[in-house]
């Protein structure tokens, strides 16, 4: 039927609403938040059931977040499907959903923002200047609003992960990040809600980005421990595909995000990559080796 669905679940866009909310629903249960931008895939359900697992009470928060995105960037076509998303969220036993506006997230003349230092400026945040201050700034105002004992994050977004970890480092903020493994499809393309704008063509040639990383981690795995090598070789198998635009290859400290030269204390090895108009990133993070 096309009749709305009506949910169980609580949906709620304003902050005093979902604060009374959650101070009645809270009790002694530990608080999940899973922040996402909407457009849900397997990769977000994984999120979910990692926090029904840890967490008496689970929030998941759908908003696309304006500071985010440069003036060029895909802001006004990024996919919106929240009726879809909270269908979603429902049957993977979320309990509730905050669906703010971006006049209540960011007042008339809002003028603080978070801004990491450093590790802002390194992997997508030296190809999207002032994205990580945008991302910072509305997580912390989703911890605030919320207030969760653990927010779920995937591993997808490493450098995300990196300034996040470092902003609850530095701000004493009261809550455990819980980073998820990369969810993929069959054929190793790592789920993201971008995958949607790839054509037939394109979605064949975003196959490149995982088998960078696979050749990467082979020869990790067979003893070679230079990442000046691994870099090579990653970029190499991109420069297979001509139809696409390698944005950078990358063999970092995870936490960092600072260029390695050896790799045996452990690495990430990421990628990230215009296929068509759209950018897709990747990564693989290599345990330290014996």
């Amino acid at each position: 039927s096309q009749g709305v669905h009506s949910f169980s679940m609580q949906i709620l866009s304003g902050i005093p609403e979902i604060r009374t909310a959650l101070r009645d629903l809270r009790g002694d249960c530990n608080v999940g938040l899973v922040p996402t931008m909407g457009a849900l895939h397997a990769g977000h359900y994984s999120l979910v059931q990692a926090a029904r697992q840890r967490c008496g009470v689970v929030v998941a928060s759908i908003f696309v977040n304006p500071t985010q995105f440069a003036p060029n960037e895909d802001f006004s076509r990024y996919p919106r499907t929240l009726e879809e998303d909270c269908r979603i969220l429902e049957a993977e036993g979320v309990d509730m959903v905050f669906t703010p506006t971006a006049d209540m997230m960011y007042p008339p003349n809002a003028s603080t923002f978070v801004e990491v230092a450093g590790v802002s400026e390194r992997l997508d945040g030296a190809s999207r200047p002032g994205h990580f201050r945008g991302v910072a700034t509305v997580v912390a105002k989703l911890f605030h609003i919320v207030q969760p004992e653990f927010a779920f994050f995937g591993q997808k977004d490493a450098a995300q992960v990196a300034v996040l970890r470092q902003m609850v480092r530095d701000l004493n903020l009261p809550v455990e990040l819980v980073v998820c493994p990369i969810v993929r499809e069959p054929d190793g393309l790592a789920m993201s809600s971008r995958n949607r704008y790839l054509s037939a063509d394109e979605r064949r040639q975003a196959l490149v980005l995982f088998r960078a990383l696979e050749v990467g981690r082979t020869l990790a795995e067979q003893g070679e421990h230079r990442a000046a090598n691994l870099l090579q070789a990653m970029t190499g198998t991109l420069q297979q595909e001509p139809a696409i635009r390698m944005d950078y290859a990358a063999v970092v400290d995870p936490d960092t995000l600072l260029p390695l030269e050896d790799v045996r204390s452990g690495a990430l090895l990421a990628v990230a990559a215009y296929v068509g108009s759209t950018r897709l990133i990747d990564n693989i993070l290599l345990p330290p080796s014996s």
